[in-house]
């Protein structure tokens, strides 16, 4: 039998929101941050979870920062192109972070939680250029974050997100690939996928028999 579960109480009152950045090399506090895409989960009335909004933001390097040509080579962003619309990293961030604490009241939930591949680059990446620009109302929660990589090594037993994004029979872009959009809403599909296919061990459970969940969000929203 399937039962319907707020997105809020599936996760403990944390709103998964997957987001991939682009960058201009590895280093999160020398290298500029030049992309950045978050999606929001859309949750199904029988508790299944599906790709919803992409919000995407091309970014301009911060003054200073590094441009590792390898990292564009792989990219292919040129960060002076005269039509590349980008905007200030603090303008960008502000921008995402207003849909996502949107999202995060509308679901009822305490505070977002980052979903990325190999997580730690792109939380890194955020949370750098949150304490560069300033920025105090981030709606992600600071250390925590759902790992695709992880995820997909235990569901599918592929670690690459390509390779991964293939065993689940979907299909894999490579010209679109390494754009913050495509990566983020890709990411977006293996993770509701990985999510959905576990549902029903989550619903063996009796999830009101579980400890409360802890708002974590220091009184911001």
């Amino acid at each position: 039998m399937t039962h319907s579960f707020s997105i809020a109480e599936r996760f403990r009152s944390f709103l998964p929101v997957v987001v991939d950045v682009e960058t201009g090399g590895f280093n999160c506090r020398t290298d500029a941050l030049l992309e950045i895409a978050a999606v929001l989960i859309d949750p199904q009335e029988d508790g299944t979870l599906m790709r919803g909004e992409t919000i995407r933001y091309h970014v301009k390097p911060f003054e200073g920062a590094n441009l590792e040509p390898a990292s564009l080579a792989v990219n292919g962003i040129d960060p002076h192109h005269p039509l590349r619309p980008a905007i200030d990293e603090r303008d960008a961030l502000q921008r995402v972070f207003r849909e996502v604490r949107r999202a995060v009241r509308e679901s009822r939930c305490t505070r977002a939680i980052l979903v990325g591949h190999n997580a730690a680059f792109d939380l890194g990446f955020l949370n750098e250029a949150v304490a560069r620009t300033a920025i105090k109302r981030n709606p992600f929660h600071p250390f925590s974050s759902f790992d695709t990589a992880t995820l997909c090594g235990v569901a599918y037993g592929q670690t690459v997100l390509a390779r991964a994004v293939k065993a689940a029979g979907m299909t894999w872009d490579e010209n679109s690939a390494h754009s913050a959009a495509y990566d983020a809403e890709i990411t977006t599909d293996v993770f509701c996928d990985i999510v959905n296919r576990f549902q029903p061990v989550y619903e063996s459970k009796r999830p009101q028999d579980w400890a409360e969940p802890v708002d974590f969000s220091g009184g911001e929203d």
